[in-house]
């Protein structure tokens, strides 16, 4: 039973951890600067929508 929960959790933490790879070495999102809770989420908020663009760029062409 065990087994087969660590594999469904895998494959959603295998998932977001490409998302997060994709932001930090393809997008070189590393640090965040403090400039505001506002301008950093916005920043975040960009990042990810670009991070979309960037997985579905196959489907999209």
């Amino acid at each position: 039973m065990d087994r087969q929960i660590n594999h469904l959790i895998s494959k959603v933490r295998a998932w977001v951890e490409h998302l997060f790879r994709v932001i930090k070495r393809q997008l070189g999102f590393t640090n965040v600067r403090y400039r505001g809770l506002e301008k950093n989420t916005a920043q975040i908020h960009s990042l990810f929508a670009l991070t979309n663009l960037f997985m579905a760029r196959r489907q999209l062409v």
